[in-house]
C-alpha cells in the first residue's frame, strides 16, 4: 500500500494535478479574468459578448410626399364648395346661353301679363249682371264717341288740304273750336237734344255723393253740357252736403234736383236705367226719379270766364 506525501487541496479530488505553465509578464492594471473551463459535448462555440443596450428610437416627423424632381409641385386638393364656386364664377356665357336667357325672359313676361289679365277677368267674373251690363254699355258709348271724334278730325284735315284758301278755312275751324271749348267751360249757352232728369227727395236721403255719381254716369254716356237747378256744371265743379240740401261750387240747391243734359237721348236714358244703375240706387233711398227725352234742351246758366294773371298770348 502506497502513500502520497503530497498534501491534497480541498476540492481537488478526482482531478489530476496541473503542471505550472509559464505566462506573460504581469501587466499593471486590473487582474485578468480566468477563462471558463471547457464544457464537454459538441464543439465549443466562441463566447459571444452581450449586445449593448439599444438607444430609444427618436420621434419621427410625419411623412411628407416629395414631389418628383422633374415636375411642378402638386396643387392642394380642393373641396366641393371651392370647385362649385370656381365653376360658377367668373361666369362663362356663350351666345347660345344669351339667346336662351332672352327667350326665358320673354316667356316670363308673357306669363306675368297672362296672370294679371286672368286676375282682372276673375274680378269681372264675380261682378253682378247689372254691373256687367253697365260696364259694357259705357264701353260701347266711349267707343262710339271716339269714332265720331276721329271722323270729325279727319273731315277737318281734308277740308284744310282741299280748300283753296287754307288760311280762311283754318280761321273758321278755330272759331268753331272756340265755341266748343266755351260750351265745355260753361262760358257759352248751349242748346240741343237731350234729357231732363228730375229727382224728388221728400225724406232728404239723397246726398252729394249720389248726385255726383249721377253726374259721372251722364258724362260717361256722352253728356256735353249739364245744368243742375240753375248751376252750370263743368269739369272743375265740386259737390258738398249742406243743411237740408246740397251745394255745387258753394251754391246751395234744394230738392227737387233737376238735371238738364245735352247729348244723345238714346244713349243717356239707357245709361240711367240699367240694372243697378242711378235710377235703382236713388229709388232705394225713397226718392222719385223721372227721365224725359227732349229734342231741344236749353242750358243757359253761365260761368264767368277766368282771366289769367300771368299767361299772355305769344302771337
Amino acid at each position: 500500500m502506497s502513500t502520497n506525501d503530497t498534501p491534497e487541496e480541498p476540492g481537488a479530488e478526482g482531478r489530476p494535478p496541473q503542471p505550472p505553465q509559464p505566462g506573460p509578464a504581469p501587466q499593471p492594471g486590473p487582474a485578468p479574468q480566468p477563462a471558463p473551463a471547457p464544457q464537454p459535448g459538441p464543439a465549443a462555440q466562441p463566447p459571444q459578448a452581450p449586445a449593448p443596450p439599444q438607444p430609444a428610437p427618436a420621434p419621427q416627423a410625419p411623412e411628407r410626399v416629395e414631389a418628383p424632381a422633374d415636375g411642378p409641385p402638386a396643387p392642394p386638393e380642393e373641396t366641393g364648395r371651392q370647385r362649385l364656386a370656381a365653376g360658377l364664377w367668373p361666369p362663362r356665357v356663350s351666345r347660345a346661353q344669351l339667346i336662351v336667357a332672352l327667350l326665358l325672359f320673354v316667356l316670363g313676361l308673357g306669363l306675368a301679363i297672362q296672370v294679371r289679365s286672368n286676375s282682372d277677368s276673375s274680378a269681372l267674373r264675380g261682378a253682378r249682371q247689372e254691373d256687367l251690363v253697365r260696364i259694357l254699355d259705357e264701353l260701347d258709348g266711349r267707343t262710339k264717341r271716339l269714332e265720331d271724334e276721329k271722323q270729325r278730325l279727319e273731315d277737318q284735315r281734308r277740308e284744310l288740304e282741299s280748300s283753296s284758301n287754307q288760311a280762311e278755312e283754318a280761321r273758321k275751324q278755330t272759331v268753331e273750336k272756340e265755341r266748343q271749348l266755351g260750351i265745355l267751360a260753361g262760358t257759352v249757352a248751349a242748346q240741343g237734344p237731350g234729357i231732363t232728369l228730375k229727382i224728388t227727395d221728400p225724406t232728404g236721403q239723397v246726398e252729394s255723393d249720389q248726385l255726383l255719381d249721377t253726374l259721372q254716369e251722364l258724362r260717361a254716356a256722352g253728356a256735353e253740357a249739364i245744368q243742375i237747378n240753375g248751376v252750370r256744371v263743368v269739369a272743375g265743379s265740386y259737390f258738398s252736403d249742406e243743411n237740408g240740401g246740397v251745394a255745387i261750387d258753394g251754391k246751395k240747391i234744394t230738392q227737387p234736383y233737376e238735371f238738364r243734359v245735352i247729348g244723345k237721348p238714346q244713349d243717356l236714358e239707357p245709361a240711367l236705367n240699367i240694372p243697378g244703375g242711378v235710377v235703382q240706387t236713388l229709388e232705394k233711398e225713397q226718392a222719385t226719379v223721372a227721365v224725359t227725352r227732349s229734342a231741344k234742351i236749353v242750358v243757359d246758366a253761365l260761368r264767368a270766364a277766368k282771366q289769367p294773371d300771368y299767361a299772355r298770348s305769344s302771337s
